[in-house]
């Protein structure tokens, strides 16, 4: 199998589109305003104690308090506690990590009231995203995650990844941990480090080390609150960080910013590999360029049809995610309705880990199979969803197909699920349901080239507009493309861009900021 992975920065947002043989299987699409990220840090104040719910909501700057729960302090939360205040007790001098003291475990069956007061400033690390009306969840107990590494302030100890299986190397890891490590510090190894040397381990260690000063020092030098003392890495070198495998065959970025970031973390982690980073220059968007945009269109939306005629229904709520599985207009199977439900049953679970993935979806998924009457062909069922469900990194449980043919999943949900709406309102004539004669379409577009050059005397700028249109316009010797470019100039720029509406249209200046031409006409 091979794996590509693709970066779209456009202005506003970043899309990052992992293939794996050509199939599009996870899809994370980022706004880059949005400042809430699962692992950013920040030195917040308690504002206001839930003693029914052994709970605190803590300012930390999102428009709903985030929320901590007693169990999410730590044991250590003590000793974390004593350490901050402090930091914060001199502003000039780092209190230093080695010399803090660590106290006794916070008692398991506490209350929040015990621990916590109103008012109280206290440092906290997100774990999950705002979804729907709640806000950020938190936890006091910070780590740094890194490639072969996380980092954990106020804890001893060493703890090894259970999917490395060799006793012999535990051991060695464990012990070379040890070793390294510093006082106040706990490591857990994570599976990507069987094998590496002791040299690549200390290198990430010291990485991690640097962003706990970092953090700290804001701390003691922050002036209000709430602050944001550390901000993960970006999306894109995040995803890089957990997916990383030497089965990369490429990873193509279309922003030179972006590209150069890239490019240095696979030197960190994977100097050999720095070739597969690659800076897409083409002029057709990157998606299009890739075959992309046709299966984000395709793969997101109520159904999602996967093989001969068969579809799935998904369904969300805000309690949990439904699936139904149909077999739809599919031609029956010689050998009668039950083979022929098993195999739209394994065609469904195969596209439905796909969708979990994609779409990343979490909380509670129930999945509604068509019936089948042998117990054998249940069991395959199970175990088929099982092995699919093996490629995927967010924890899961999947339990037996029950008496009505229902199959309950669970998987880990920290941000909210990707939805791509493929029904939208039309952007033409925003959803009044006329528009103006089409054959006047391109005399409206050159109206507006002819107001960029001439009047706002923007020279250069691009035209994006479907590809139908794009290919009416360059047709023959004499195309209007070419009319426009000897009448306005060269800088004139036409690109074919698969995701817009047949007479939709977007202007672009050569900074890539969107020139907003549009103009909502009433018609009666």
């Amino acid at each position: 199998m091979t794996s590509e992975l693709f970066v779209d920065v456009q202005p506003r947002a970043i899309s990052i589109a992992l293939l794996e043989d050509k199939y599009l299987v996870e899809f994370q699409r980022e706004e880059r305003n949005l400042s809430f990220a699962v692992g950013n840090m920040y030195l917040g104040k308690v504002r206001k104690i839930m003693p029914g719910l052994n709970a605190c909501f803590v300012d930390v700057g999102f428009e709903k308090d985030a929320f901590l729960h007693y169990l999410d302090l730590g044991p250590q939360f003590h000793s974390y506690q004593k350490y901050l205040k402090q930091v914060l007790s001199d502003r000039k001098k780092l209190y230093p990590m080695s010399k803090a003291s660590m106290l006794p475990d916070i008692e398991k069956d506490g209350t929040m009231s015990g621990v916590l007061q109103q008012g109280q400033e206290v440092m906290v690390q997100i774990v999950k995203e705002p979804i729907s009306t709640k806000g950020p969840r938190l936890t006091c107990e910070l780590s740094f995650a890194g490639r072969y590494l996380v980092l954990i302030p106020f804890n001893d100890k060493v703890s090894v990844s259970q999917k490395i299986k060799s006793s012999e190397e535990r051991a060695r890891l464990k012990q070379l941990l040890q070793s390294i490590k510093p006082k106040n510090f706990g490591v857990i190894v994570r599976t990507v480090a069987e094998g590496k040397r002791v040299a690549e381990l200390d290198a990430e260690l010291k990485v991690l080390l640097k962003h706990w000063e970092e953090s700290i020092t804001k701390v003691q030098k922050a002036t209000k609150l709430p602050s944001l003392v550390y901000e993960e890495t970006s999306r894109t070198v995040a995803m890089l960080r957990d997916l990383f495998n030497p089965s990369y065959e490429n990873i193509y970025v279309n922003d030179e910013t972006v590209y150069h970031e890239v490019k240095d973390y696979v030197a960190l982690i994977a100097p050999e590999r720095t070739g597969i980073v690659k800076l897409y220059k083409g002029q057709l968007p990157i998606f299009d360029n890739f075959g992309i945009t046709k299966q984000i269109k395709s793969s997101f939306g109520k159904t999602v049809s996967y093989k001969s005629g068969a579809y799935l229904i998904i369904e969300h709520t805000e309690a949990l995610h439904v699936v139904d599985v149909n077999s739809g207009n599919r031609s029956r199977s010689a050998n009668g309705q039950e083979a022929n439900a098993l195999d739209v049953n394994l065609g469904a679970a195969d596209e439905l880990a796909r969708q979990l993935r994609l779409r990343d979806m979490g909380g509670i998924i129930v999945v509604d199979f068509i019936d089948m009457n042998l117990a054998e062909n249940r069991q395959k069922l199970y175990e088929r969803m099982c092995q699919n469900m093996q490629k995927d990194r967010a924890k899961h449980n999947i339990l037996p197909l029950s008496k009505f043919g229902l199959m309950q999943i669970t998987r880990q949900r920290v941000r909210p699920a990707m939805d791509v709406m493929t029904d939208e309102d039309c952007p033409v004539c925003f959803g009044k349901g006329k528009i103006k004669p089409s054959i006047l379409f391109t005399d409206t577009l050159e109206s507006k080239i002819d107001y960029l050059v001439n009047k706002l005397k923007i020279r250069k700028f691009t035209l994006h507009i479907h590809p139908y249109v794009s290919a009416y316009i360059s047709q023959g010797l004499m195309s209007l493309k070419l009319k426009w470019q000897m009448k306005y100039g060269f800088g004139v720029r036409i690109i074919p861009d698969q995701s817009l509406a047949l007479l939709q249209y977007k202007f672009y200046d050569v900074h890539k900021e969107e020139l907003d031409m549009k103009e909502e006409i009433e018609i009666k």
